[in-house]
């Protein structure tokens, strides 16, 4: 890696750490740069403003999110099982403490800035859950009836992340319960299963 790329990787992992420990209002990019160990000015050469950065931050918190390829249907596999597997992977990459702790400082910022939230869910919505290949296939093969996948796993996504990841992400809490993610994929089935 050179020189450059590693200032710049440096001033980005200060900027994760000023904005998680102020906010995006708080922050200030003079200890961003004292916190990376470069100057002012090196760091307005790789970010022109504060904002700049922070869109940065937020997209390197999109692709984290996205890092699990799309989940295939397996037509000699049980579909629930499958779904649960699928499920479960993809609660492990968003609840991940790097995870979360990007998420939390993106969130708060979207809840005061309309505006860079409308920016960020229109690139958000250009990727498809890992769940939604899965979903389409099943409906392809006649496994669940036929409907919109991306809407489906939208639905069987608000279900599982009530329980698994806005606990996590709000208050540092796991489910307590076990069997949780076999009843959200159940209710899910039940709806969707073609017999």
């Amino acid at each position: 890696m050179k020189l450059t790329e590693r200032k710049r990787e440096s001033i980005i992992e200060a900027a994760i750490e000023e904005f998680r420990a102020q906010g995006f209002l708080g922050a200030k990019t003079t200890r961003i740069a004292k916190l990376a160990g470069v100057s002012s000015r090196t760091l307005y050469n790789h970010f022109e403003t504060k904002e700049a950065l922070f869109d940065v931050v937020s997209e390197i918190m999109l692709a984290r999110s996205n890092v699990m390829s799309p989940v295939s249907y397996d037509p000699s596999r049980g579909l629930e099982e499958q779904l649960i597997e699928a499920l479960e992977k993809y609660i492990g990459v968003i609840t991940n403490s790097d995870s979360i702790g990007l998420q939390r400082i993106v969130i708060s910022e979207f809840l005061r800035d309309l505006e860079r939230s409308r920016t960020f869910f229109a690139k958000a919505a250009s990727h498809d859950y890992p769940v939604t290949k899965l979903i389409s296939e099943a409906m392809d093969s006649g496994a669940l009836r036929k409907a919109d996948p991306e809407y489906a796993a939208n639905q069987l996504l608000g279900l599982v992340k009530s329980f698994f990841f806005w606990p996590e992400f709000l208050l540092g809490e796991k489910p307590k319960a076990d069997g949780i993610m076999q009843d959200c994929v159940a209710m899910f089935l039940s709806y969707y299963k073609t017999s």
